[in-house]
């Protein structure tokens, strides 16, 4: 789950200036669970929009606007709409607004309606709490299945501070310590001989970006 918030009214006001005509892009995935790009906040962007003497030509929601085949499929059947618009306006993550762009025949702009945070998991309140960092480096096999360089406010790999206190983070006394979490969780397991495995430092020239994956075909 990517998570995505709004950008406030007058962000898109000024992000809009210059343009008249706008056609609405969403995400039927992470944006609508977010609730920043499903088809109810598609209706109440349009309000504001027309509010403010836009014309909105058209909107849609794909599926996951950050897949090429459904951006394709989409604006297909929104040709009109879009060429009669001035700008694209995505509520989506940053990848659906590139990916939209890439896909675009017409050379419209596009916008982001949202900003980007992080990507997350939905517990059962329906609350987003980032676990991972995308490290390419996994070692939850190691740790309990809890990740110490996302949920560690230091990214320690090796055991806590000293500064854990009563089970909890020196950093957000409202946190509890990653390494606290870990060490239950083998415990429990009767797996605390791999908190003893000593971790290397990351690797950070797996994170060089722009990162790609090209799978190869049989």
């Amino acid at each position: 789950m990517i998570v995505t918030t709004q950008k406030s009214e007058d962000e898109i006001k000024k992000m809009l200036q210059g343009y008249e005509r706008v056609f609405l892009l969403g995400c039927g995935e992470c944006a609508t669970t977010c609730k920043t790009g499903g088809e109810e906040e598609l209706r109440l962007l349009k309000q504001l929009l027309e509010s403010c003497g836009k014309k909105v030509t058209g909107m849609v929601v794909p599926e996951a606007p950050c897949i090429a085949s459904q951006v394709k499929i989409a604006f297909a059947r929104n040709r009109a709409a879009i060429s009669n618009s001035d700008a694209v306006l995505v509520a989506a993550c940053g990848l659906g607004v590139q990916s939209a762009k890439e896909n675009d025949r017409l050379n419209k702009d596009f916008l982001p309606a949202c900003d980007t945070k992080f990507i997350a998991v939905v517990d059962a309140n329906g609350d987003f709490k980032e676990y991972c960092s995308a490290c390419s480096e996994c070692i939850l096999d190691i740790t309990g299945t809890i990740c110490p360089l996302t949920r560690c406010s230091k990214g320690l790999l090796n055991g806590p501070c000293g500064g854990v206190d009563a089970g909890k983070c020196e950093v957000d006394r409202d946190r509890d310590c990653a390494w606290v979490l870990i060490y239950k969780e083998l415990e429990k397991k009767g797996r605390l001989d791999l908190i003893k495995e000593k971790q290397p430092a990351k690797d950070y020239s797996l994170l060089t970006r722009p990162r790609t994956l090209i799978l190869k075909k049989e």
